[in-house]
């Protein structure tokens, strides 16, 4: 069975990681970090998207700016694909 992380990196999906910097609801001249990581799919995002565009919509935190990182992990060098298995008894 194949981990379900490994398998959408071999669709072009990447280890995202944004610092989401926002206003505090009770204190809006105080700022406040959120780390969120997920697989995403440079360079359109459509995961951050999604929870930012959720955050926007239900959470009080007006939303001040977002640092953001992306890194494929397994690139082409680093993946070889072999046509033989062994089994060690």
């Amino acid at each position: 069975m194949v981990d379900n992380n490994f398998r959408v990196q071999l669709n072009d999906y990447r280890l995202t990681t944004a610092e989401i910097i926002y206003h505090m609801p009770d204190h809006p001249n105080f700022l406040q970090s959120y780390l969120w990581q997920n697989y995403d799919i440079a360079p359109k995002f459509p995961e951050l998207r999604r929870f930012l565009d959720f955050w926007s919509h239900n959470l009080d935190g007006k939303l001040h700016s977002i640092l953001l990182a992306s890194k494929e992990i397994i690139e082409p060098a680093a993946l070889t694909l072999r046509d033989t298995e062994f089994t060690l008894h």
